[in-house]
């Protein structure tokens, strides 16, 4: 048990990272509001942000700047790996970028349908069918008996 509450306590922020990707990920799927999907889905994606930046850090690490190599304590400098950091910097715009095109398609839905609920959107699209249908099977009927008739 003890060994259990030193792993929870030396990795407390990879729980607190498991933690927002949970609510998140909740979030997405019990939501039927298309702007709270969206919202579930930047904190889904800000978890694994902060979970990329975390596993890139390395504790006592400094920024990979070249020093003069005769420079006292140049040899013994220990280095934070970058490419996380540029990685999660091009996976933010990329996510603001999905993020706004999201919303933009969630006001042309609200401009189409009257509401972002989804399961209101899918019974109005289940009823547009319907009546779609209805109106082709009719004139495919009328087009049957005209034909028909000139035969």
């Amino acid at each position: 048990m003890k060994d259990a509450l030193v792993i929870f306590y030396d990795h407390w922020n990879y729980w607190i990272f498991i933690v927002l990707m949970m609510i998140g990920f909740y979030v997405v799927i019990a939501r039927g509001n298309l702007v709270k999907k969206l919202v579930g889905l930047n904190i889904f994606q800000t978890s694994v942000f902060l979970f990329y930046i975390s596993a890139g850090t390395v504790e006592g690490g400094t920024a990979p700047i070249l020093v003069n190599e005769d420079a006292p304590g140049s040899a013994a400098v220990i280095y934070t790996n970058p490419l996380p950091h540029v990685l999660i910097l091009t996976a933010i715009v990329v996510g603001v970028a999905t993020t706004a095109l999201g919303l933009a398609l969630a006001i042309r839905i609200k401009e189409t349908y009257g509401t972002v609920e989804e399961d209101e959107i899918i019974d109005l699209d289940a009823e547009e069918d319907k009546v779609e249908r209805a109106k082709r099977a009719a004139h495919d009927d009328g087009a049957g008996k005209v034909e028909g008739g000139h035969s």
